[in-house]
């Protein structure tokens, strides 16, 4: 049996915050071989929340290595239904965020797609694809099943749009690093820490950067501006070509990291 995170990934992240902590959340692929012993080994090294991959057939926002882990996720059988299956079978203490494009969601229909996460212990929903201003039915019907919907904010958004994405995001804001898809980059982009900086002045809600932050070097400077970071191909890869204990390793790595980074602060 899973715990219930009761929708509180915000909560969760706002009271890890106020103890001085850096926040950090791994990408994990659904459905992909291991990848609930990586779950389980994330949050045993550090994690304080863990975003769920539900793989598809064509992943706007995924660069190659969570593409690769999508499709042989995909050969292997997987699906929504086994994935939250399989989730139910995952006691972990933190709370856990799915992302998934809004095809998905289409498919089983708002209302059905919020409850059936509900059900298998996610807190919350991230839908890359889902623009602010076609939102309004899934984030309805995702309030009303206590799923709360993280919004992203691109660098290039207009500062007048950045108000109304804040106003219906909650669990934490999730800032895009760079245009362009999810990867591992020699550099974290000058556009991350720019664009936390802009959400940071508008709101109290955690902002986390993703896209783009590789490696704990990078997390640590992220984190000189943001709350904290969403870290997705650099995880990935891990579990592709080794396996969960490697997963472990590398969020205990990014762990140490930012803690040694607050304590010199």
């Amino acid at each position: 049996m899973s715990v219930s995170h009761d929708g509180l990934l915000e909560s969760h992240l706002r009271a890890q915050r106020s103890s001085g902590r850096k926040l950090l959340v791994p990408y994990i692929t659904g459905g992909f071989a291991g990848w609930t012993d990586a779950v389980r080994a994330a949050a045993a090294n550090g994690a304080d929340a863990i975003e769920i991959g539900l793989p598809f057939s064509d992943p706007v926002m995924d660069g190659p290595m969570i593409q690769l882990a999508s499709e042989q996720a995909l050969a292997r059988g997987a699906n929504p239904t086994s994935i939250l299956n399989e989730l139910r079978t995952i006691e972990v203490d933190i709370p856990l965020a799915v992302m998934c494009y809004y095809n998905t969601v289409h498919s089983a229909g708002n209302e059905r797609f919020a409850h059936s996460l509900k059900d298998a212990g996610v807190s919350a929903a991230i839908v890359p694809d889902l623009p602010l201003e076609e939102a309004y039915e899934w984030c309805a019907n995702a309030d009303d099943a206590g799923i709360e919907t993280v919004m992203l904010a691109a660098p290039t958004a207009p500062q007048e749009r950045l108000p109304r994405i804040l106003e219906r995001c909650n669990g934490f804001v999730y800032a895009v690093g760079l245009l362009g898809v999810t990867g591992e980059r020699d550099e974290l982009a000058g556009t991350a820490t720019k664009l936390a900086a802009r959400l940071k002045a508008l709101t109290d809600t955690p902002v986390l950067i993703g896209v783009g932050v590789s490696n704990a070097e990078q997390a640590v400077e992220a984190c000189t501006v943001a709350d904290g970071v969403v870290m997705g191909a650099s995880v990935m890869r891990r579990l592709v070509e080794h396996d969960a204990d490697a997963v472990g390793e590398y969020i205990g790595e990014v762990r140490k990291a930012l803690d040694a980074h607050v304590a010199m602060k």
